[in-house]
């Protein structure tokens, strides 16, 4: 009986707001009208086609609900939010402001907003992609209110007892007898003024009615049924926030999203995920869970307990990376990236940029995109779990302008109505055949392959991995601080990777145990081996004796892959 080919998720992340805006002069801190919005119309076939060559299995439209925004749609019947709360001109897409639509500024047709989406939902699918969207359990916009939810369905706060900081029945927590008043925050006066009374404890778990200006004050915090003010637990009966957040997650299943990338997954109580995945996964059973979160201590409860398919593994891997990268820490601390996650190892999803990170070629990460390529290798084919572009990665996005609320800080703005400079040239209107470098058209190529080979090589996407460091710390040709190499295999195939994180080429003789010959059933000998990133083949020796020789770029990688039958006794 043939076995189904695992497919490893390949994520590409776009916000389309800014993905397909196509203005070539955006102002700083400029309005909708005068610096446009990305449209989900926009993101045609041909677009699509693209994304699904470059590797990808998945697209994450990021920011797609209804947020708070200082542009005005209350034309369309769309009340308008108090400016004061919103940070910067577009507003940051984790406001939610109602969890049954789809933000207005990126429809070409306001009133059909919803059915642009359905269409390109349809749209990916038919690219052979899969759609995932954010859902953001842990917070809400300050002015939260559901004008698009299905006949019946209670809003969040409606009903809640005002007069206390914690009740199970209420959704939000209140800051009783005092009036929403942060600090360095400017909430106007007059009929502008912004005014909350109680005050509600901000999304990023600040109890008090004064947080800072770097707070999440333009959040509201939901309650779960934790009462944060004596530790309790309050989960039966179900508590109303759950029940109205699950069908959030059934209403967006029903409509064909594939997928749910969760905001801040770890500021949610476990029991909560425990109790709605399963019953989100009875309508659609592949439907994929992806948790946002910063704790390797508690990856196996969110895994074993929480019920998620895959966890960011920002603080191991990426900082890791980070670190190799800008603060010469040793390349041989990434074995113990994969020993911290070993046995949930195919549960994690890496990556080296999204919309909270700084740009790998930015100034403040490694400003030479091509410095790109070790990271990249071992991101992505350490592990069989996930691996997750941004959009404009491939084409070596710097991140270089200060577009408004967010200075120049290396990241791509979520604050703003703004353009992305490589990705605006390369669209060239949805034609994908812009004006852009040789220089960014070779490295996108070079994520094409990399990208690729995550999913047509078995041995990347569902095989084992052997680590080659232990025995090579003394090896006088290999330098274990800038340089890492591991083994992946597949019943009858083999690659051998090495990555080199240094400026200088490197000549290596590496030595490969006996036990990696066992644990991988890989035959000693002769074989004829070729390079899946230059294409160049060389007879290479398999022995636990004689050195495995090959030369690495600077900031490069090599993938020799042979196979059992063409190796030949020595």
């Amino acid at each position: 009986m043939k076995t189904e080919k695992k497919v490893k998720p390949i994520i590409y992340q776009m916000l389309p707001r800014l993905f397909a805006n196509y203005n070539p002069a955006p102002e700083v801190d400029g309005s909708l009208e005068t610096n446009g919005s990305g449209k989900l119309n926009s993101i045609s076939p041909t677009i699509l086609k693209n994304i699904r060559e470059l590797g990808a299995t998945h697209v994450w439209y990021t920011g797609v609900l209804e947020h708070a925004t200082a542009s005005d749609f209350t034309r369309y019947g769309i009340p308008r939010h108090n400016t004061h709360i919103v940070k910067g001109k577009a507003g940051s897409p984790y406001a939610i402001t109602d969890y049954y639509d789809i933000a207005p500024e990126l429809a070409v047709d306001v009133p059909h907003r919803m059915e642009e989406f359905e269409k390109l939902v349809a749209r990916t699918h038919r690219a052979g992609l899969k759609v995932i969207i954010d859902f953001v359990p842990n917070h809400v916009g300050r002015e939260y209110h559901s004008d698009a939810a299905p006949s019946g369905v209670e809003d969040l706060g409606q009903g809640d007892n005002k007069e206390m900081f914690f009740s199970p029945a209420n959704n939000f927590y209140y800051i009783t007898r005092q009036q929403f008043s942060p600090n360095e925050v400017d909430l106007g006066s007059g009929a502008d003024a912004y005014i909350e009374f109680p005050a509600r404890a901000s999304g990023d778990d600040c109890f008090t009615a004064f947080p800072g200006k770097y707070n999440w004050y333009d959040t509201v915090k939901l309650n779960y049924g934790y009462d944060y003010g004596d530790g309790s637990r309050h989960y039966d009966p179900v508590p109303s926030t759950w029940l109205k957040m699950l069908h959030i997650l059934r209403f967006w299943a029903a409509k064909g999203v594939d997928g749910f990338r969760c905001d801040m997954a770890h500021m949610v109580p476990v029991d909560f995920w425990r109790w709605a995945i399963p019953q989100v996964k009875e309508i659609n059973p592949d439907i994929i869970f992806i948790a946002e979160l910063y704790d390797v201590g508690i990856y196996r409860q969110y895994i074993y307990t929480a019920g998620f398919d895959y966890l960011y593994d920002k603080v191991n891997l990426y900082d890791t990376l980070r670190a190799i990268e800008t603060s010469n820490h040793s390349a041989a601390t990434l074995t113990s990236c994969w020993q911290t996650v070993d046995g949930i190892g195919d549960h994690m999803l890496n990556f080296l940029e999204n919309h909270d990170e700084q740009r790998f070629a930015s100034e403040q990460y490694a400003t030479d995109p091509w410095r790109v390529v070790p990271s990249l290798v071992v991101s992505a084919m350490l592990g069989t779990g996930p691996f997750m572009i941004y959009a404009g990665q491939e084409l070596g996005e710097p991140a270089a302008d200060a577009e408004g609320y967010s200075g120049k800080d290396g990241r791509t703005t979520i604050f703003d109505y703004w353009s992305i400079p490589t990705l605006r040239l390369w669209l060239n209107r949805g034609k994908c055949d812009g004006p852009i470098n040789e220089d960014n058209m070779r490295l996108r190529a070079m994520y094409g392959r990399i990208l690729g080979l995550c999913n047509s090589e078995k041995a990347i996407s569902e095989g084992k991995m052997f680590d080659l460091m232990y025995v090579n710390y003394d090896n006088p040709s290999f330098n274990p601080h800038r340089h890492f190499a591991f083994i992946r295999s597949h019943e009858d195939e083999y690659i051998v990777i090495l990555v080199n994180f240094s400026d200088t080429e490197a000549h290596v003789a590496v030595n490969i145990p006996d036990h990696a010959f066992e644990y991988l059933g890989m035959p000693r000998g002769h074989a004829e081996a070729v390079d899946l990133l230059s294409g160049q083949t060389s007879l290479k020796t398999l022995s636990d004796i004689t050195p495995f020789t090959t030369h690495i770029p600077p900031h490069g990688a090599v993938m020799w892959k042979f196979n059992k039958d063409s190796v030949k006794p020595m």
